[in-house]
């Protein structure tokens, strides 16, 4: 074997990177190589540094199989201020590397990453839960409180579900509508309220009823008004307050991605535009650290 065979081999396996997207539920690991080039994906549990303690973060981390790491950017939902020296210490030492190589930021940060790289842009995740930011390419200068399922997270899944609830049992929708989704899911109301009020997790619970509006756009145009009148207020609530109409409106997450056409729809009643919708950060954030 010629020494232009090691020189190559050499390159593929240099400067690789470990970059991680953890919901509370999931974490989307991915190695990248030579020129962003992906090497290994791997999935493992959520973490999330406040509800999670030390033990239960590195019990994760420890189920991880990647044989080769020297840098490691991680984003994540509960990656606060002040958890992000937490995380990087229990990641560089997972991986026995400097911290100074390792990066902990939040999920919306990534998000920004992904959907801007290092333009300005205003930045939107729209998945269970919803958020948004004014993003100048470098940092987060404005946000808007998302303040969760109960005080606030208009557009959100959970609360798409929760505004279909409100309008099939408050008659607000075609009385089929209830039919349908009552014989579809198997549900009455005694049952809603038990899930909603009885029950851990109502708002992922909620966000699921989603799959249920998307499969039935295409023949009730009152879902699809419901959907729109969702993302509008969330745009309305959230976005207009960064006075910024000159910058696209980008959104990333699975409400977002399969629900865009509506997204776009509200965008233009509020005299916004929609830039890049994603369904999830991670080829953006290969591209932003990796090329």
């Amino acid at each position: 074997m010629n020494s232009t065979f090691f020189s190559d081999l050499l390159t593929n396996f240099a400067n690789m990177k470990l970059i991680a997207d953890s919901g509370s539920t999931k974490t989307d690991w991915v190695l990248t190589g030579h020129q962003g080039a992906v090497v290994e994906r791997q999935h493992t549990e959520g973490i999330n540094p406040i509800h999670q303690s030390e033990e239960d973060i590195r019990r994760i981390l420890a189920s991880l199989t990647f044989s080769q790491v020297e840098s490691i950017h991680f984003y994540g939902s509960g990656v606060r201020p002040e958890l992000q020296q937490k995380m990087r210490t229990l990641l560089a030492d997972r991986y026995r590397i400097d911290e100074s190589e390792v990066e902990a930021e939040s999920d919306l940060l990534g998000a920004a990453r992904a959907l801007c790289g290092r333009e300005e842009g205003i930045v939107c995740i729209l998945g269970t839960g919803a958020n948004s930011c004014l993003f100048d390419g470098d940092k987060i200068i404005e946000n808007t409180p998302a303040l969760g399922y109960i005080l606030g997270d208009e557009g959100s899944g959970a609360v798409i579900g929760r505004n279909l609830l409100n309008a099939i049992y408050k008659g607000k929708l075609n009385p089929v509508v209830k039919e349908v989704f009552e014989e579809e899911m198997q549900l009455s109301v005694g049952d809603v309220i038990q899930r909603v009020y009885r029950e851990p997790l109502p708002n992922r619970w909620m966000a699921s009823l989603t799959y249920f509006i998307y499969r039935h756009l295409p023949d009730c145009q009152e879902l699809s008004q419901l959907v729109v009148s969702s993302f509008q207020e969330f745009l309305h609530v959230n976005v207009t307050p960064y006075h910024r109409p000159d910058l696209p409106v980008s959104a990333v997450g699975s409400v977002a991605w399969f629900f865009r056409t509506e997204l776009a729809h509200a965008a233009s009643l509020e005299c916004m535009r929609l830039g890049l919708v994603m369904q999830a950060p991670m080829e953006g954030l290969i591209r932003y650290h990796c090329k």
